[in-house]
């Protein structure tokens, strides 16, 4: 079939299995939904070749980047510790354990390929874990310890993973040249990732003062971002996945100096929710489409154990699967205590009681919060990719050992491990409730009546600038109006938490009340355009109008 048709397909796939997954009759995760789907072109016959060159091409860096721009800068720099221990110390802890396990659960696979396989299933997917994660109410902290963990553990994976193939192939290892690697690629992939977003934002700045700013440009240039630091990493044997996530993490600060436009930023991100929503779901459609071929394999994979042990590789997928699931486990909560255990010489060291101002937060992690960080670790196309670009040869010339083997255990830890999550996620966070911390909630009341206080000033210089040229009495009109409603948002920043509360109801009914009248209105505009009473480029304008206005008033 055509490659564009095949697009076409995987795409229009997607999109039913969205309305799947948003009808009554349907409970499951949507990538669960997605996978089958995936399954179901491939049983009718639909070829979906997954080229793994291609794949971390065109799919990882633009929804890394989109991860490491949208992710929360403070909490991700304020727990920086915590993140570096799950996504290095975590990989090497499960890559040295799984690798000696699967060598002693599957002796006919040597340790070389055992400590590969242990590597490429080591990295979380930030899809999967996105994905998974949207419907459960995980506690916000650890949810940015787990994107910004699956951010940053691809590299350090992929580069373990590397060093395991390249022992099955040369006989050898150093420990000293895989540290030096992994500096290297990890080293190199911030570094072009820094360069390319700083250096595409400045240029853009400049470009933008001299000529103006197109939302239009502005836009394709940061969906170029994430494939410009992927290829530019890779040309410098760096880490591209690494490239693009810290280019969007950067990203961010490159906008808060650029300041793009009101325009360029709604429609942007429009635009990134509908990349985000095709990628993310294409990925989860391919996956599900190599499960027949999978299947298939199990006669070649059973090969690899012994003769009439089929049975036996379900079994294997289950116990990898444990032992990941328990290796995570340890290895999180060992790190939490690690970290209460920093805070509280720390608040010793300043003097501060344990039961007071701090007290809280360090109280020792319950058994229900290391279980969903240690559920939520699941793998995803990312490792099934990995896995595929296994030599098919050895320099001898003779087969790679066990190859078919572990793409099947792969595959089968992928789908288990998804499943699981999908199992057990609702079931630990069910009930759980998350409010805003208060110091976050005073912060944001404190910048609402700067912001207010900052256009009444603003607005009052306006108006005794003006000139005597008859405009004066409505614009000043105007402006006392709006200062009026400005100053109503400062009163609500400095009022009590009781007051506060009450004028926070008086603006959500507000809010509603507004979101009615301008249902209204658009009905209205509908009904004149379909009578013939409204032409059409009038009806748009008048549309988009009432749309901007409810954006305005969304929470």
């Amino acid at each position: 079939m055509h490659t564009v048709t095949i697009i076409l397909v995987l795409v229009l796939t997607v999109v039913l299995c969205g309305f799947l997954a948003r009808s009554r009759w349907i409970k499951l995760p949507l990538p669960l939904i997605q996978i089958a789907g995936g399954t179901g072109l491939a049983l009718f016959g639909l070829q979906v070749p997954l080229d793994p060159g291609i794949f971390f091409l065109l799919f990882i860096p633009p929804l890394l980047f989109l991860d490491g721009w949208r992710i929360p800068k403070g909490a991700f720099f304020s727990d920086a510790r915590s993140i570096l221990m799950l996504a290095i110390g975590l990989v090497l802890f499960t890559v040295l354990g799984m690798g000696f396990f699967i060598d002693w659960l599957i002796p006919t696979v040597p340790l070389a390929v055992a400590f590969a396989l242990g590597a490429i299933l080591s990295p979380t997917d930030p899809v999967a874990v996105s994905a998974i994660a949207a419907g459960n109410p995980i506690p916000p902290r650890l949810m940015h310890i787990l994107e910004g963990e699956s951010l940053l553990n691809d590299a350090s994976g992929l580069v373990c993973f590397t060093f395991a193939v390249g022992a099955m192939m040369t006989g050898g290892f150093s420990i000293g040249a895989a540290s030096l690697s992994f500096l290297q690629e990890a080293g190199g992939g911030i570094v072009i990732g820094l360069a390319i977003s700083w250096g595409v934002g400045l240029a853009n700045k400049w470009l933008v003062s001299k000529v103006g700013e197109e939302p239009g440009l502005q836009i394709l240039i940061s969906i170029l971002i994430p494939f410009a630091a992927y290829l530019g990493a890779e040309q410098i044997h760096g880490s591209g996945i690494l490239a693009a996530a810290t280019a969007g993490v950067s990203m961010h600060y490159a906008d808060l100096i650029g300041r793009p436009l009101a325009a360029t930023r709604t429609q942007r991100k429009a635009v990134w929710d509908t990349v985000q929503l095709v990628l993310n779901g294409v990925i989860f459609v391919m996956l599900g489409a190599q499960l027949p071929t999978t299947i298939t394999s199990l006669q070649a994979a059973s090969a690899e154990v012994g003769a009439g042990s089929a049975w036996k590789l379900p079994l294997y997928v289950v116990a990898i699967t444990v032992g990941l699931t328990f290796m995570r486990f340890v290895w999180v909560a060992i790190s939490m205590k690690l970290t209460l255990f920093r805070r509280q010489k720390k608040a010793e060291k300043s003097g501060m009681a344990l039961e007071g101002k701090d007290g809280p937060n360090l109280t020792r992690p319950s058994l229900r919060l290391l279980l969903v960080a240690s559920f939520a670790g699941v793998r995803g196309a990312l490792t099934l990719a990995g896995i595929l670009t296994l030599p098919l040869f050895l320099p001898d010339g003779t087969r790679f050992p066990a190859r078919d083997l572990v793409i099947f255990l792969a595959m089968g830890v992928i789908l288990l491990s998804l499943l699981l999550a999908s199992v057990t996620l609702p079931l630990l966070t069910k009930g759980l409730v998350f409010s805003p911390p208060t110091r976050r909630s005073s912060e944001e009341r404190n910048a609402r009546a700067a912001a207010a206080e900052a256009a009444v000033t603003r607005l009052e210089k306006v108006c005794s600038g003006l000139g005597g040229d008859g405009k004066e009495q409505v614009v000043t009109e105007a402006a006392n109006r709006l200062i009026e409603a400005y100053r109503r948002r400062m009163a609500y920043g400095e009022s009590s938490n009781d007051e506060a509360a009450r004028m926070q109801e008086l603006a959500r009914a507000e809010r509603a009340l507004r979101l009615e009248a301008l249902n209204a209105e658009r009905d209205e505009l509908f009904r004149r355009r379909i009578s013939g009473e409204l032409e059409d480029a009038i009806h748009l304008r008048l549309l988009r109008e009432i749309d901007l206005l409810e954006a305005t008033l969304e929470e």
